[in-house]
């Protein structure tokens, strides 16, 4: 803006902070010389298209298909790629009006959060220098996983939020000013190292951020504040950072079998075995419960017909007896408090094509039977398509996990990231049963086992809870009400 300024000269000009003195106003009307005309070249407005963060958990993405083309006029909210991130295969949005001057990222490749993975020039005259960004780029892509491999710390819960500030549009400027100065290179740094540098006075001015594309993590602050880390949080780092390593160094730990196949976790694989790896840090516990069924078997066989599935019916169960238990619908986040979440969200587990997801039915509890039932079927059809959108598979705050339809009659359910408790469904089956007089008899039962955090949820928690949605299951007339 200021170049633009001086070529076209004011018709007056006041004292600026450049002079060591105010001049006069007199003084201060610019004299015509011949250089006038001769004033800064503006500079070109490029862009770089960066790979978003579509999810909290979503470290890299997989280019599945660019929508457009190089050279293609892009306007403002069009879709320019399709990305496939952990959970989902989702398009991607451009923020600016221009023109697609460069693939960086081609289809079927990946790329960290925040890289670049196209360029983006607003006029044609800036077309030839977005292709010499788009090709330095590129070099500077390939290059990243040799770079990172040692000296980027692994990603953690502090640095997710910033990922995904730091990538939440689909184009963004890219800060640096015309022939590569780093003066004008916007400084990326996460929430928690902001906390920090303000506890121990750090300029993040001053400080080199070791994190992707120079963020500033928080071992970047302690280390300008010359603080030791502790080990244990190294020690809590290290699976997600020594994951590569492990992996290269397999054959040396592991007999080699003759004839095997290493097949590559694909992304959504990863995100699967990050997440169980993180549970392994939170204290659990399990009960289990056998319910009769023969009430609910009923009932579905009524409304089956209407559209109803069985996972409806569990789903409206559980959301019913969290409403009388909000300790089982909440969360230990830091380790020193309850998070009781005011949204009743079921997660409920589903098996895909290559991995594993949970829809979430928001507010279930204040949901009827059939509106709940067909919301469950849009959903199942948009994770089959991996076309879930964010929310609608990481909103949720208690998780059901049903192989009762396998014939599975008992199991248990490793409690996901994040929520307090989740639901393991057997199948129901006939059960000799004996009563008080001494009589047999035979009715159905299924078994239910609840795995959940130990440190906010005790003993006597869960068995209120799971004798509240017995009590429901074998009464059922109130899940259609």
């Amino acid at each position: 803006m200021s170049s633009l300024l001086r070529s076209n000269p004011p018709s007056f000009s006041f004292s600026t902070s450049l002079s060591p003195t105010p001049l006069p106003l007199l003084l201060s009307l610019p004299k015509p010389t011949s250089k006038s005309p001769k004033c800064t070249p503006i500079q070109a407005k490029i862009r770089e298209i960066f790979m978003p963060a579509l999810s909290s958990t979503m470290t890299e993405g997989k280019i599945v298909s660019w929508i457009k083309s190089e050279g293609d006029v892009l306007s403002k909210g069009e879709p320019v790629v399709v990305v496939e991130s952990d959970k989902a295969d989702m398009d991607v949005e451009t923020f600016y009006d221009g023109i697609l001057a460069a693939i960086v990222v081609n289809d079927g490749e990946t790329a960290p959060v925040g890289a670049p993975i196209g360029i983006l020039a607003e006029t044609e005259e800036d077309i030839e220098e977005a292709k010499k960004r788009g090709a330095n780029a590129g070099v500077k892509n390939q290059s990243l996983p040799t770079e990172t491999k040692d000296d980027v710390p692994p990603m953690t819960k502090n640095d997710a939020p910033a990922a995904m500030a730091a990538a939440s549009s689909a184009v963004a400027p890219t800060g640096v000013v015309k022939g590569g100065s780093e003066a004008g290179r916007k400084i990326v740094v996460t929430p928690f190292a902001k906390k920090l540098a303000k506890q121990h006075k750090v300029d993040v001015n001053k400080v080199v951020g070791s994190g992707p594309f120079g963020r500033i993590t928080p071992e970047d602050v302690e280390k300008a504040a010359g603080i030791v880390s502790k080990p244990a949080v190294s020690a809590v780092a290290t699976p997600a950072a020594s994951a590569p390593s492990k992996a290269a160094t397999a054959p040396a730990s592991y007999p080699e079998i003759p004839g095997a196949t290493v097949v590559p976790f694909t992304t959504m694989q990863s995100a699967v075995s990050k997440n169980m790896v993180e549970s392994l840090s939170v204290p659990t516990f399990r009960v289990g419960y056998p319910i009769n069924t023969d009430a609910l078997d009923a009932l579905y066989e009524k409304v089956k017909p209407k559209g109803v599935t069985m996972t409806a019916l569990l789903a409206k169960a559980a959301a019913m007896a969290l409403a009388q238990h909000p300790v089982v619908n909440s969360t230990c986040k830091d380790g020193k408090s309850f998070t009781y979440n005011s949204n009743i969200n079921i997660a409920v587990a589903v098996a895909i094509n290559g991995g594993l997801i949970t829809p979430v039915l928001q507010d279930a509890d204040k949901m009827d039977l059939y509106l709940l039932s067909q919301k469950w079927k849009e959903l199942v059809d948009k994770a089959r398509a991996k076309q879930l959108q964010p929310q609608e598979y990481n909103s949720g705050t208690f998780t059901l996990s049903n192989l009762g339809m396998f014939g599975v009659d008992r199991f248990d359910a490793i409690l996901p990231p994040g929520q307090g408790a989740i639901m393991a469904v057997g199948a129901s089956k006939p059960t000799v049963i004996a009563a008080a007089d001494g009589f047999f008899s035979v009715k159905n039962k299924m078994q239910v086992n609840v795995t959940a955090d130990h440190r906010i949820i005790y003993g006597a928690d869960l068995a209120a809870f799971l004798q509240t949605f017995s009590k429901i299951i074998e009464n059922p007339d109130s899940l259609t009400m």
